[in-house]
């Protein structure tokens, strides 16, 4: 079987005069052969494919589907916070629409619900479950891939998208986020065929092309809002510039795509804002009820200028380095907590990113393979611009969103260079991205000096042997050529690959998490990392020196560590070692770890564990109530919700900050029998995230102690809001 690289694009050479010829569109596919029937071609590909390509492309994906499947249900419910809004939706429709975190509807997740809406059908057909809840994930993951490689393959050739399907796999961050129960599975996914309906259009100009462009980008709002518009400008650009149709119809086209955004992410938008507050959740995340606030402000500008009232650290601003979330700056996807998530081959996708742009310059300007570059390579440096310089929360995570665009530029950069390989500046650049990608894989494997020490070398050594062949690859026999440029490709992904099994093999919980090994000066390892700013939460997964895991025995009592006051930082927010997404204990009613027992900041970035007789003294009667207990914040609400399966109140939402539900609402809630317990191991008493002493949650805990019975079970504290305390 021979691997052919070089199958050639019909418009690279194309003269200067071209350029002013009426717009033609071009080929569906560089040979022009007529299609097959969709079912024929799904089956067996296009008729110019080699007979390997439909193989080898199956192959790819089954490949992706085993590899993010392993070892799937170690994380447990992953992000209790989401796990338990899916929960609920799969109990209620109403809960489903809003993404209520609780099936009651007290209040949403800080999100729109779109994300969440896959997960909850699947655990409405198959019951509450690790499995249920994460493989749509992956099933996001593999489709991820078949969209890069459907849209390389067209406009290069099948191995182009092969190599293109394989970076975008065996990227860490998109192994963690596809095995994750965030909703940046699901925007990687939107962005990823926004490209590609946008390439479509200026293969053909078609208009249906942009509308189905606006609707993927319209559905992306409806998973993470504002951050699914980053790569509008860009692509409007290009397709401004590049279609094949006449100025008028272009403008028209893009008028178009734009309702298309309008409609399909307005309509929820629209119904939320016209319903009754009264009658539905409150939204999570904002401070006035408003989805379109949240929208604009916690979930928007504030992520830009790090003025995110409510959030944690209380929205006082990011300032010029980036405050609490890190140093801004170019070099900030590079740094020590981010550079292994994404970076190994960010300087490839930009040395090939200008490569095609240059072999491109002489085209046509309706040239469909200088657009490409110019569609992904757009998409890629919008993102990454606003990722370097934001100032507001910013988790390793987000990064994933970069890998959609980085994998379809090193395919087709590859592709390109190597049809001209003959041409010694083509062979050169080919060597350049290969030499940038070896020394920078060095510099990222030697951040962690105890993970496969031999392995930096295998990629410094291998990749500068194959730069050299690539060197000469016009000159070299085909095998010889063939032969550098595979050991090219193995030194190039070895790096990722290895984080990447190391990120599939553990399991991964919490709000903040991280793919690959520990490094020095990151936030922790397998797991999950810790708060912004450094070294990570001891007990937060495995930090940097491997300690501060909060393993409990007796009545739930974690060990005192380096975190926060209370002992061992923050439990639950890394590796899972029984694989049910909650921290590891043998007492009775116990939540693991510091500030009265919640997972990390009394329960801010992660659930954990919920004995036994804990959950016994909440399912008794649960069904005689709308809430079986309310809890300050969302993880702490979440583990009861998740362990017991009845509705549990997240007063003040994520971060316990928000004004919901307040004092006078709580207090009616008590008098009309609606809330059986309230939790205080854990809570964070309105203090977390920013909230004044004198905040809704602080009040309504106050108010509580003050009023009811106390009751201890384990080391856990509840107050039964039935019984009034004795005098």
């Amino acid at each position: 079987m021979t691997v052919h690289f070089d199958q050639p694009t019909t418009d690279t050479d194309a003269s200067p005069s071209s350029r002013t010829r009426p717009a033609t569109p071009e080929p569906a596919h560089a040979s022009g052969a007529p299609e097959r029937p969709f079912l024929q071609r799904l089956r067996h590909g296009r008729p110019e494919d080699p007979r390997w390509a439909r193989p080898a492309f199956l192959a790819l994906l089954l490949a992706t589907a085993v590899l993010y499947l392993y070892n799937l249900s170690a994380s447990g419910y992953a992000n209790s916070f989401y796990s338990a809004a899916v929960q609920a939706g799969s109990e209620s429709w109403k809960a489903f629409f809003f993404g209520s975190l609780d099936a009651a509807g007290a209040i949403t997740v800080d999100k729109p619900p779109a994300a969440l809406w896959p997960m909850a059908l699947s655990v409405r057909l198959f019951g509450l479950s690790s499995w249920a809840i994460l493989a749509p994930e992956v099933l996001m993951g593999v489709g991820t891939v078949a969209v890069v490689y459907a849209a390389v393959r067209r406009r290069f050739s099948p191995a182009a998208g092969l190599i293109s399907g394989a970076v975008l796999a065996l990227t860490p961050v998109a192994a963690l986020m596809f095995r994750f129960n965030n909703p940046d599975a699901m925007l990687a996914l939107l962005m990823a065929a926004a490209c590609y309906f946008v390439i479509r259009a200026l293969e053909d100009g078609r208009t249906k092309w942009l509308l189905w462009a606006g609707a993927a980008i319209g559905f992306a709002f409806l998973a993470k809002t504002l951050q699914a518009f980053l790569i509008l400008p860009p692509l409007a650009l290009v397709h401004g510039v590049c279609a094949p149709v006449t100025v008028k119809k272009r403008i028209g086209q893009l008028a178009a795509g734009l309702v298309a955004i309008v409609v399909s992410g307005g309509w929820w938008v629209a119904i939320v804002e016209l319903w009754p507050a009264s009658s539905r959740p409150y939204i999570g995340g904002s401070q006035n009820n408003s989805f379109l606030e949240l929208t604009f402000g916690y979930n928007g500008l504030g992520r830009l200028n790090g003025d995110e009232t409510g959030s944690v650290g209380g929205g006082g601003g990011g300032g010029n380095g980036g405050g609490a979330w890190g140093e801004t700056g170019w070099d900030r996807l590079f740094g020590s907590s981010i550079g292994g998530q994404i970076s190994w081959l960010i300087p490839a996708a930009l040395i090939l990113l200008v490569a095609g742009l240059v072999a491109t310059r002489t085209s046509r300007r309706t040239s469909a393979t200088r657009g490409a570059f110019l569609v992904w390579g757009g998409a890629l440096l919008t993102t990454m611009l606003v990722f370097s310089y934001m100032q507001g929360i910013f988790h390793e995570y987000y990064t994933v969103a970069l890998a959609p665009y980085i994998a379809p530029l090193v395919g087709m950069g590859a592709a390109l260079l190597w049809e001209k390989r003959d041409k010694a500046w083509a062979s050169l650049t080919l060597a350049a991205a290969m030499t940038a990608t070896a020394a920078w894989g060095y510099v990222l494997l030697n951040r962690s000096s105890a993970y496969l020490p031999w392995l930096k070398w295998l990629v410094l050594v291998g990749g500068l042997t194959a730069a050299l062949g690539l060197i000469f690859a016009g000159r070299l026999g085909r095998r010889l050529a063939l032969g550098a440029a595979g050991l090219g490709l193995v030194a190039a992904l070895a790096g990722p690959a290895a984080y990447t099994l190391t990120t599939v093999d553990e399991g991964h919980t919490g709000s903040i998490v991280t793919a690959g090994p520990a490094v020095a000066g990151g936030r922790g390892g397998p797991g999950g990392g810790g708060m912004p700013g450094g070294g990570g939460f001891p007990g937060g997964g495995r930090n940097q020196q491997g300690q501060g895991q909060n393993q409990q025995q007796g009545n739930g009592q974690g060990q005192q560590g380096n975190g926060f006051p209370g002992g061992g930082g923050f439990p639950g927010g890394g590796r899972n070692q029984q694989g049910q997404g909650q921290n590891q204990q043998n007492g009775d009613g116990g939540r693991t770890g510091g500030m009265g027992g919640g997972g990390g900041v009394g329960g801010l970035l992660n659930g954990a564990g919920v004995g036994s007789e804990a959950k016994k003294l909440l399912e008794t009667d649960a069904d005689q109530y709308t809430w079986a207990a309310a809890a300050i914040g969302a993880q702490n609400a979440a583990s009861y919700q998740l362990s017991t399966g009845d509705p549990v109140m997240a007063i003040g939402g994520f971060n316990g900050t928000d004004p919901s539900p307040t004092l006078a609402q709580f207090k009616k809630y008590v008098a009309d029998g609606k809330i059986h317990y309230f939790i205080a191991s854990g809570s964070m008493g309105g203090g977390a995230g920013g909230s004044s002493s004198d905040g809704t949650s602080s009040q309504i805990t106050s108010w509580v102690e003050a009023t009811f019975k106390k009751v201890t079970v384990g080391s856990a504290t509840f107050y039964d809001l039935t019984q009034k305390a004795s005098s």
